[in-house]
């Protein structure tokens, strides 16, 4: 990993759909040889995959809240089956099992509040293992290139 790549990765964390001729234009490069490096990325994992960004407010969900969920400690929770379950809530955008208060962290997009209320008291309160919950509202949010 050299400078190079750390610049084709700059370029193509900001756009992932950039053919290799513009990768490579915008780095300095011929095609060929920002091709063979995309694909050296690609097959030593750095790259993986390409993510679609929708915009899901056009889509009619206006509402993003992030909620803690900690699980309840008494008995044994099957953590792979609440992610499976969690998981399979189309509000739920994004499922994160992390260290601190909460055992995870939930990405959850509805409607309005109303609908927020309804997916978090019909869909996951009744989870097996669910204890305490905190939701907080998403007011804004700005995209960060990343460390790169």
């Amino acid at each position: 990993m050299d400078d190079l790549d750390r610049a084709i990765l700059k370029v193509v964390q900001a756009n992932a759909s950039l053919s290799a001729g513009a990768v490579g234009r915008a780095v300095g490069l011929s095609q060929a040889a920002a091709w063979r490096r995309l694909d050296r990325l690609r097959k030593a994992g750095i790259l993986a995959g390409r993510e679609l960004s929708l915009d899901l407010e056009r889509l009619g969900f206006g509402v993003t809240v992030f909620l803690g969920v900690k699980l309840a400690t008494r008995g044994r929770v099957d953590l792979e089956g609440f992610e499976r379950a969690v998981s399979a809530i189309p509000e739920v955008r994004r499922v994160e099992h992390v260290l601190g208060r909460y055992d995870y962290r939930l990405r959850v997009v509805a409607r309005d509040l109303a609908d927020f209320e309804r997916v978090l008291r019909r869909r996951i309160m009744g989870l097996p293992g669910v204890g305490e919950v905190e939701a907080n509202v998403l007011l804004s949010e700005e995209r960060r290139p990343g460390p790169l």
